[in-house]
């Protein structure tokens, strides 16, 4: 792919986000993305077969977007227990920034379709795989004790996908401004979990 083909491609992509942000996916239309890119519909034919791929690229992007964020926080030489709490923080503000730049929850952009299912299931995997990693060093640093390190990363994935909503909505109060009043709790409650009390 020519540079010039590969730049005409990524601005086609960003216009079809920008519309389907303003839209929604299912209200957009081929023509709609056409006349956003300013290159006419012959154009958008020469590179893509439908809206269909269109949507399918451009949220391919959007949660790779999402991943490269999170591989800095990994790429951080920090403790491991610091560096999965920066990655708990930064992967729910990473999202809601994209789902915000995206025309928020009500444009469809991250509903249950069957394209956006399929393109998370691959995001899914890897944000599996970078909380194992940090899991692991930790271990290796002697931070942590975890005796099953493969069910604790999926309890850790799966809450923080049940918090994405609730946070995005706001519904966990001021977040930002509440950080260090919560950092303690939010810490013992991931590090030292319920205790019971004999």
């Amino acid at each position: 792919m020519s540079e010039t083909t590969s730049i005409t491609r990524k601005q086609l992509l960003d216009a079809a986000r920008r519309v389907f942000a303003r839209k929604g996916i299912e209200r957009t239309t081929m023509n709609d993305i056409a006349v956003a890119s300013q290159k006419g519909r012959r154009t958008l034919y020469m590179y893509f077969k439908n809206k269909e791929e269109i949507s399918t690229l451009v949220i391919e992007n959007e949660m790779e977007r999402l991943y490269e964020m999170l591989e800095a926080v990994d790429a951080k030489k920090l403790p491991a227990d610091e560096k999965l709490i920066l990655f708990l923080y930064m992967r729910l503000d990473a999202f809601k920034e994209t789902v915000t730049r995206n025309g928020s929850l009500r444009a469809n952009f991250f509903h249950d379709s069957w394209n956006v299912a399929k393109v998370r299931k691959r995001y899914n995997l890897q944000e599996i795989a970078l909380i194992k990693k940090i899991l692991t060093s930790g271990i290796e640093e002697g931070i942590f004790d975890i005796p099953d390190v493969d069910t604790t990363v999926l309890l850790i994935h799966y809450s923080l996908k049940g918090l994405e909503v609730p946070y995005i909505r706001g519904l966990l109060g001021d977040w930002p401004t509440q950080l260090s009043k919560r950092k303690d709790g939010i810490r013992h409650f991931i590090f030292d979990g319920i205790i019971v009390k004999n």
